[in-house]
């Protein structure tokens, strides 16, 4: 009896180690230290000095049960890039910038081209996002999941300059809200939807006019990373009051963790285009349109305020990063909260 015997090949992690190594490398940044294969990711803070009162911004997700429609469909290099995005759009959502992450896979069987093609996704979220991928880790779990089943986690470090934190704090009545535009589903609801569309093979492989594409590669389509977006809003000398990644729980339970007590945020839900398969889920799974809202980024994957003044040039800036920004709304004096109309 050997460990290989036992469930767990040894020689399999390092084959996907090896394989992995190439996608790795395209996301390094000047202040990594070492390579891959340590026992730790290094990190210089050197650039770090230059800020007045820098402070370490963390954040930690994973994909859901988004996860399942990539082993139906049996593709697995996108995503990755959500498990990137639910962690640098929580930091870049509070004034910061994405240093590194480090990802982790538990699988039931290690299939080293597997997990290469799953970190190629977690490398193409890191560079979209400018973080370096610095280390991570790859459990076997026989006998407690199946051997083709796996699930994709991450963690991420941020910094940013206090005074630049983007807290609410100084929203006002007035203030205009600024909507950027999902790529669809995003990683949030997956649960719902794997309720009201059958997930087979056949059925996630079929076109619908409609969607423009099938039904499986509109759900798998990765979370859109906005650090970019909000860097250049940032680079165009534009204050960012408040900020809000909208995740699970949709715009009803997000949009009120931007306020500070006494703002109340007015969204218009005809001020920018629904995705058609927000649509198609809403009928025929025949829920609720209150319950679409606060499930669902509806898309919108982040909305900003900032002041009437300088809404033209922060669209411009939106526009410049390659995102689609519309204004969808305001905020005025009231009870914390949200109202859609």
């Amino acid at each position: 009896m050997d460990y290989k015997k036992s469930g767990v090949d040894i020689e399999a992690g390092y084959k996907a180690v090896e394989l992995m190594k190439e996608h790795v490398k395209r996301t390094m940044r000047p202040e990594v230290l070492g390579g891959l294969g340590g026992f730790s990711g290094a990190f210089s803070l050197s650039k770090i000095k230059e800020m007045e009162e820098p402070v370490l911004l963390s954040g930690t997700d994973g994909c859901g049960t988004k996860v399942k429609l990539a082993m139906i469909m049996d593709k697995h290099d996108t995503i990755g890039i959500d498990a990137v995005a639910m962690c640098v759009n929580d930091i870049a959502c509070a004034g910061g910038e994405p240093l590194f992450f480090l990802d982790y896979i538990a699988c039931g069987k290690n299939y080293p081209e597997k997990i290469a093609s799953i970190v190629s996704g977690v490398a193409e979220g890191c560079l979209q996002s400018e973080a370096a991928l610095i280390g991570g880790e790859t459990a076997e779990h026989p006998g407690l999941m199946p051997a083709e089943d796996y699930d994709l986690a991450g963690f991420a470090v941020g910094v940013c300059d206090k005074k630049d934190m983007i807290t609410g704090e100084s929203l006002k009545d007035g203030d205009v809200l600024i909507g950027m535009a999902s790529s669809g589903v995003h990683s949030n609801g997956f649960s719902l939807v794997r309720k009201v569309f059958e997930m087979t093979k056949e059925s996630l492989d079929t076109y619908y006019e409609e969607l423009g594409a099938t039904l499986g590669e509109t759900l798998l389509t990765p979370t859109r990373i906005y650090v970019k977006a909000l860097k250049s809003v940032k680079k165009a000398g534009i204050t960012i009051k408040a900020c809000s990644h909208i995740t699970g729980g949709g715009f009803y339970e997000n949009i009120p963790r931007m306020l500070k007590d006494g703002m109340h945020a007015v969204v218009k839900k005809d001020s920018y285009p629904i995705p058609p398969i927000f649509t198609k889920l809403k009928r025929e799974g025949n829920v609720g349109e209150h319950a679409m809202y606060n499930t669902y980024n509806m898309g919108l994957g982040m909305i900003v305020a900032v002041d009437p003044a300088d809404v033209d040039k922060a669209l411009e800036a939106v526009k410049a990063a390659g995102d689609t920004p519309y204004v969808v709304g305001y905020i005025k004096a009231g009870e914390k909260g949200v109202t859609l109309c």
